[in-house]
């Protein structure tokens, strides 16, 4: 009943109608749906036998028309990343459809993904097909919103009662060549002008007088600028947006500065505060969430284990001598020379230190390949909940969940059956752990989908229903064909955490103390 109450608010909401292409009634429509819930599916790939390819836009409508094959009965094979259609007698996923002008045709696939892909938020042509056919469209601006047509892994934040958003590297219309200096949009909450986030999001994205998006980030200094991290902290009264940057040398690209940078609402840009060490040992990075012990408030740096922390000062972010890791290494130690902090009886401790880098899972696989440590002295255990596999994370999020009473982890595996491309679910007491069996909850054939990001102010019925985005492209993959229109864009998943197969036995403790965070809610 749920599915078909949030389709039916899809209907309701659907309201935006562009005029419809003159040729409108030529077109042979195709409409590809979940077999369960009857919503179109996007990101559904038709090819002919002559290996003619379309894609389904974000309604999972596909408009068809092709000279020399109308009035004619064409085979349409049928394939989707972590979605099924049913096989004939040869074994093909297909069906043959009989293709006439203003025609309509509907092909139901099963899927086989624990989420449940709704649509492509960011790049050109969302609702293309729809507006070629002259179908409603929930977004206002559905075929191209800030001359975006790709951009890299997004960012995003309650800032001063709306949506902050924040993408990497992003491309235009008119060269290929386009803003590497951070691209930045607001939208309204869900309730207060904004929409479902079933249906989409509207972005007012910052743009230039030409209309493309403008660097938000134009940190001093060669190559790209790279936000990461942003968390917004009260100032004298006063919200202010903070953020870590990287500056990164062309296509080599290393980081050759780092710092700290601080939002202007005047000039609609971030500003530089201060440059940390780049040879520092403690490296925040990834997504920020704030977190509060014995009345203390941090900020914890999830990438995607937040084993990195600093108290929730402006002040401190300056000096990353201020930061924090939870780590088995000994104070003032490192990787290069690494000495493991153990107590008398010969016991590994894990506490909170500064100058000393975390060990993720590359550095706990080291100091056990040289006797240093044991298997199952690691403070990272993710592994497959089936096979027992171990999962090698990525990156990702980690947020407190209230419907599971857990802190919960989307993350995007490193080398699993694709090299970038699969999502896993993971829950833990803490959020330095113990993390232990995972479920995978998306999966793609030869493609990536990295940098997946939970927006937990999208989250529904007391946070059973939780909505995650990710960069879909064939970077990394090893693809060299690029899906039309959906590659290097985001794509937006919906879990239902009562779902059966993400109920996890709890991971092993480990003989790790492990701090209780009380999450600290945005502003």
């Amino acid at each position: 009943m749920r599915h078909v109450l949030l389709v039916a608010a899809w209907v309701v909401v659907a309201t935006q109608t562009q005029a419809a292409d003159p040729c409108a009634s030529q077109y042979f429509q195709i409409r590809v749906v979940d077999e369960d819930t009857g919503r179109g599916v996007p990101l559904v790939e038709l090819e002919t036998t002559n290996n003619i390819r379309l894609v389904t836009d974000s309604a999972g409508v596909v408009a068809f028309l092709e000279p020399g094959l109308m009035d004619k009965t064409v085979w349409f094979t049928v394939r989707s990343h972590g979605y099924e259609h049913a096989k004939d007698g040869f074994g093909s996923q297909g069906k043959a459809l009989k293709v006439t002008p203003g025609g309509k045709a509907e092909l139901k696939v099963k899927r086989i993904n624990i989420a449940e892909r709704l649509y492509r938020v960011t790049g050109g042509g969302i609702y293309r097909d729809s507006v070629l056919l002259g179908l409603p469209t929930p977004i206002t601006e559905p075929v191209l919103n800030g001359q975006v047509l790709g951009c890299d892994s997004v960012m995003s934040l309650i800032y001063k009662g709306k949506i902050f958003w924040i993408w990497g590297d992003t491309n235009q219309p008119k060269y290929p060549l386009g803003n590497f200096d951070a691209t930045g949009a607001i939208s309204e909450l869900p309730g207060k002008g904004g929409l479902d986030p079933s249906v989409g999001v509207n972005f007012k994205y910052f743009v230039k007088p030409d209309g493309f998006v403008k660097g938000i980030a134009p940190i001093p200094g060669k190559g790209p600028t790279w936000p990461f991290a942003p968390v917004v902290l009260k100032v004298d009264g006063r919200e202010r947006m903070f953020a870590g940057y990287g500056k990164i040398r062309g296509s080599s690209m290393e980081t050759y500065e780092r710092g700290l940078c601080v939002w202007n609402d005047e000039t609609e840009q971030f500003e530089k505060v201060a440059e940390w060490r780049l040879d520092h040992p403690v490296v925040p990075t990834g997504h920020a969430f704030r977190g509060r012990v014995n009345g203390v408030e941090y900020i914890y740096f999830a990438a995607a284990m937040p084993l990195t922390r600093v108290r929730a000062k402006p002040e401190l972010l300056k000096n990353l001598d201020n930061f924090e890791t939870f780590t088995c290494l000994k104070e003032g130690s490192t990787m290069k020379n690494p000495q493991l902090d153990r107590d008398s009886r010969g016991r590994l401790r894990y506490s909170w230190k500064r100058n000393t880098p975390a060990v993720y899972q590359k550095e706990q696989d080291e100091l056990i390949a040289k006797g240093l440590m044991k298997k199952e002295e690691a403070l990272i255990q993710l592994h497959d909940v089936e096979t027992g596999q171990p999962v090698l994370a990525h990156a990702g999020t980690v947020h407190w969940n209230a419907y599971r009473r857990k802190w919960i982890m989307i993350v995007c595996q490193q080398f699993g059956t694709s090299v970038l491309g699969e999502t896993w679910y993971a829950e833990a007491p803490t959020p330095t752990g113990p993390w232990g069996p995972a479920r995978k909850i998306v999966t793609h054939n030869e493609y990536s989908f990295y940098n997946p990001r939970h927006h937990p102010f999208f989250d529904q019925e007391g946070g059973r229903i939780i909505y995650f985005e990710g960069t879909y492209t064939h970077s990394f993959s090893g693809n060299k064909y690029q899906t039309p229109r959906y590659d290097y864009n985001q794509v937006m998943y919906r879990l239902d955490l009562a779902d059966p197969r993400l109920k996890l036995p709890p991971a092993s403790p480990n003989g790790i103390l492990h701090e209780q965070v009380e999450p600290v809610p945005e502003l």
